[in-house]
Parts: structure tokens; C-alpha cells; sequence
């Protein structure tokens, strides 16, 4: 299948987009995850602007496409190798934070809601006794701060520096680039732009997630005019409630809602949801019509990506591998589990297959 099969994609609506998250390091994880949903036929994964986990990502694709060039005919659904995208922001945005806090303040006889909370179970008690956040898996969802008792629980934001990541990018052929920003960064996402632009003819495709706000086509008018003309393709991601999918089922109508209002603004680019996105999606978006091109109107979606729901999905198989990989002292790799493997792949591929059945 040709390198051009993920932009097919984009053009016939039916894109996946596995976000691994802007913030998120856990490189064994970063590592299962990559690998079931390219296996599973996924077009995109998106991981933070981090050479160890664009490393990680890579040796995992690589893996894919030996996997389905050696296996063709044992159910893998892989028709091309997924673009790899990394995340970049223009200020302060939850996606680019670590929640930490001093555990030497918190009371003996907490019964720690943080820790239960948490997706990525970043909160943890080491063998040796202490207690905190493991910062390479958080990925600044920020559910922990308000269940504190005690209000402890703080975040740190930072800010990917574009002058030191962009030309990394380029060397480690990653693909696609996703800027991160918000309504009313006209001037820190020209200054952005002004570093990333002389490079953005290496890449195949770029991303810009902006979350609702008062302005915001306006805001979109604008960051498209700064971009024109661009030599590449263009998505609007409209972060509806970000890193919610795995909350429940109404956190995808906050998705919707923003991908209506943003098509019908008909600003060039193609659109695709994210920010609450789960299981409940696709069957939303067929039942208004969203997803497939229709006599009376043409403004759909072209495609979903999946954050949070889509890492919940494969957690109980990447703590598999962790709890093994620690009782053997040894790194335990998806590939080399065979049942889990085929776990992982049907797993991944319940939430891609709804996406893109008529395809198949």
C-alpha cells in the first residue's frame, strides 16, 4: 500500500487518530499502544515531541509492518504504515503539564482518592515506601486535583521549545505535526509559526487542536491566513472536552457540537474530533449524518482521533506486561506474547473497525 494511504483516509472520512497524549513518556506503554492500533488499521498516532517516545513510536511501526508483511493472512488489518505526528503548543494548555505534590504532607490516614482516579495510574507506591507521581505517565489530565482532600496536588505546565524539537523532527522522519493552541494567541502563534514554517515542507500533513471559546471561527480565519499558503494538508481538530472518552457516554456530544460549528464555517481544512471521543462516536455522527457526504448536504467530518478512551481500552494488557516484565526482571514486548498480541489487535480494532467498516 502506498505512503499516501493515510491522506485516502482523510479524504473518504473515515481517519483514525490514536493520540498517546501530548505529555504522556511511558515508553513500554507508548510502545503497546502504537503497535495494536497500527495493527488494527489506525492512519495516525500522535505521541509527545520527545526523541525517547518518537524513538519508541517508530521501533513500534516498524514492528507493525514486519508483523503484517510476515502474517498477511492471519486477521491483521494493517493496510498501510500510520503516519507518526508529534504535538507542539503555543502556551499554557492542559495537555502540556504533570500534576506532583509533596507526599510528605499528606496525612497518614488518606485514603488517597488521587490515586484512584487517576487513568495512567502515574500515582503510585514504590516497594520503597514512597509516594507520588511517576511523571513519564502522567499525561496532565488533571482528575486528581479536585478530589484532593487537602488540595496538595499542583500542576507544572512547560512549553515545547519549536528553535530545539522542529529540526530533530525533520531528522527522525516523523511525519505530521499537531500545534496545540487557544482563542485570542494571535501573536504567540505567529511567533510560533515563524520557527516551524521553513520546515513544514518535510512533512506530510499538519494538525492545528483548538478547544471552543468566544471568537473562535475568527480565531481559525485568522490562523489560516498566518499558515496560507500551505503546502501541505490541513486539519482542524476540534478538542471538545479534552481527555474525557473514558469518563462516559456524553463527553462525545461536546466533540460534535464543536466539529458542527467548525464545518459550518466551511474554513478550508479537513475536520476531525477529538476531546471526548469514545465507542459512542461514530454511531453519533452516522445517525446525523456527519460521517457520510449526503444529496442535501456535503459538511461532514473526516475522521476521529481517540485519546483517553482508546489508552483505557489496552490498559489491562499494558499492565499485563508491566506486572510480568517486573516479576521476570525483564522488558516483556507485545510482539513476542502471542495471545496477548491477538488480544490487543481485536481490542484496538473494536474501536477502529466502526470508523471504517464501509472500507473494509
Amino acid at each position: 500500500m502506498s505512503a499516501s494511504y493515510p491522506l485516502q483516509s482523510l479524504k473518504a472520512g473515515n481517519w483514525f487518530k490514536l493520540i498517546c497524549g501530548a505529555s504522556f513518556q511511558d515508553l513500554p506503554a507508548i510502545r503497546t499502544l502504537v503497535l495494536a492500533y497500527a495493527l488494527a488499521g489506525a492512519d495516525c498516532v500522535d505521541v509527545a515531541a520527545d526523541p525517547a517516545v518518537i524513538t519508541a513510536a517508530k521501533e513500534a511501526l516498524i514492528i507493525a509492518k514486519k508483523l503484517e508483511n510476515n502474517q498477511k493472512n492471519q486477521g491483521f488489518s494493517q493496510k498501510g504504515t500510520p503516519w507518526l505526528m508529534v504535538s507542539l503548543n503555543d502556551g499554557e494548555d492542559p495537555h502540556f503539564r504533570k500534576a506532583y505534590f509533596d507526599s510528605q504532607h499528606c496525612p497518614s490516614d488518606c485514603f488517597r482518592p488521587c490515586e484512584t482516579v487517576c487513568p495512567p495510574r502515574a500515582i503510585i507506591e514504590t516497594k520503597q515506601g514512597s509516594f507520588g507521581v511517576l511523571e513519564s505517565r502522567c499525561y496532565g489530565c488533571g482528575r486528581c486535583i479536585p478530589v484532593c482532600p487537602y488540595q496538595l496536588v499542583k500542576t507544572r505546565s512547560y512549553l515545547v521549545s519549536p528553535k530545539e524539537i522542529v529540526p530533530f523532527i525533520q531528522r527522525m522522519g516523523v511525519d505530521a505535526m499537531e500545534i496545540h493552541t487557544q482563542v485570542g494567541r494571535e501573536n504567540q502563534f505567529k511567533q510560533l509559526w515563524q520557527v516551524i514554517a521553513p520546515w513544514i515542507s518535510y512533512l506530510k500533513l499538519l494538525a492545528i487542536s483548538c478547544p471552543d471559546g468566544r471568537g473562535l471561527i475568527d480565531y481559525l480565519h485568522y490562523l489560516y491566513d498566518v499558515i496560507s499558503p500551505l503546502p501541505i494538508p490541513l486539519i482542524w481538530q476540534t478538542d471538545g472536552r479534552p481527555m474525557s472518552g473514558d469518563i462516559g457516554k456524553g463527553t462525545t456530544h461536546a466533540a460534535i457540537k464543536l466539529a458542527q460549528k467548525v464545518l459550518k464555517a466551511q474554513i478550508p481544512g479537513f475536520v476531525q474530533l477529538a476531546g471526548g471521543t469514545n465507542h459512542h462516536t461514530v454511531s453519533k455522527l452516522r445517525e446525523i449524518g456527519l460521517l457520510t457526504p449526503s444529496m442535501s448536504s456535503t459538511l461532514v467530518v473526516s475522521g476521529v482521533a481517540y485519546g483517553s478512551y482508546a489508552r483505557s481500552l489496552l490498559s489491562p494488557i499494558v499492565r499485563h506486561l508491566e506486572t510480568q516484565s517486573i516479576n521476570s526482571n525483564f522488558q516483556l514486548t507485545l510482539e513476542n506474547q502471542p495471545y496477548l498480541l491477538s488480544k490487543a489487535i481485536k481490542t484496538a480494532n473494536s474501536l477502529v473497525f466502526p470508523l471504517k467498516k464501509n472500507n473494509y
